[in-house]
């Protein structure tokens, strides 16, 4: 039987993602064999990912074992992926979308026009919450989702802002205290899928294998919008901006914006047009956003 070796992070939430990936190809016939890769944002987690400064974070590691032919596929969180990738990598299937929304984990119920602890790193998560939400003091917390929850136990915060899709791929669902809006607190491009990244160079019967037991094609025309989005504003997974994509009766439709550091400014946008059209509605879009304030919060942003 043929074989497939996949590299992903070591976290719960990366391995599960990695044996999902696994299972469906498995489904084709093909076995698999999982390769754990620490990457940059395990190491650093004392430190935000806006302050390490880096694109690929969770991901230049994982990178560099494809370019050296040790793993022949990588599974990320789509959100994760830097904009652009080197011209040697590609990516080549995203997984159908879990639902994409910003949700509160917690203990107890918390009344949001209240002073409310909240613990988050996400500078998109910090802004919008300032914005929205004036009464909620944020709070740093990084590492995986276990590692955040021990930190809520112990009394850092009150609650975690976390993707609904990692939560319930973690089996806590049940501890969800609020989910917000997504037209307000709307996701950064590619929250709730996982994408696969593969070299140029891999044999065309893995990469079409797993195109056909992983790609979710729905939601890889909804990616490329929100990916074209993320490239045009020269943005990785560390700025707070925000985009997502639906298809519906044969449209698709994006919103998508930036937010501040401290939430006193936003700018968001939307758009329009056929779904065969993705990547240019999606660089349309934020021309707009650029256009209409979004330039400059974020020059603001890389002069701090």
């Amino acid at each position: 039987m043929n074989l497939v070796r996949i590299g992903t992070r070591g976290s719960k939430l990366a391995l599960w993602q990695a044996n999902y990936v696994a299972g469906s190809l498995l489904q084709k016939g093909w076995n698999t064999k999982i390769v754990t890769i620490e990457t940059t944002g395990d190491k650093k987690l004392d430190t935000t990912i806006a302050e390490i400064g880096s694109k690929g974070v969770f991901t230049e590691e994982i990178e560099e074992q494809l370019r050296q032919g040790n793993i022949d596929i990588a599974v990320h969180s789509a959100k994760d992926m830097p904009s652009t990738l080197p011209e040697d990598l590609e990516l080549i299937a995203y997984s159908k979308r879990e639902v994409p929304n910003d949700v509160l984990v917690g203990n107890n119920k918390v009344d949001l026009s209240k002073t409310v602890k909240v613990g988050t790193s996400s500078t998109r998560r910090v802004g919008l919450l300032k914005h929205y939400y004036p009464n909620i003091e944020t709070v740093p917390v990084r590492g995986n989702l276990q590692t955040r929850i021990a930190k809520m136990e112990k009394g850092d915060c009150d609650a975690l802002m976390l993707a609904y899709a990692g939560v319930v791929r973690m089996g806590y669902e049940g501890r969800v205290i609020h989910q917000f809006d997504i037209a307000q607190v709307t996701p950064p491009a590619g929250q709730g899928s996982v994408a696969v990244e593969v070299h140029t160079g891999l044999d065309d019967s893995i990469r079409e294998v797993v195109r056909e037991a992983v790609n979710h094609s729905e939601t890889e025309i909804c990616l490329l919008a929100e990916r074209a989005f993320l490239r045009e504003l020269e943005g990785g997974c560390s700025i707070p901006s925000f985009c997502i994509a639906h298809i519906k009766e044969g449209m698709l439709y994006l919103n998508g914006g930036v937010v501040s550091l401290n939430g006193s400014s936003l700018v968001r946008e939307e758009q329009s047009g056929l779904p065969q059209k993705a990547e240019e509605l999606g660089q349309a879009l934020a021309r707009k956003v650029l256009k209409a304030g979004g330039k400059s919060i974020l020059d603001e942003i890389k002069n701090m």
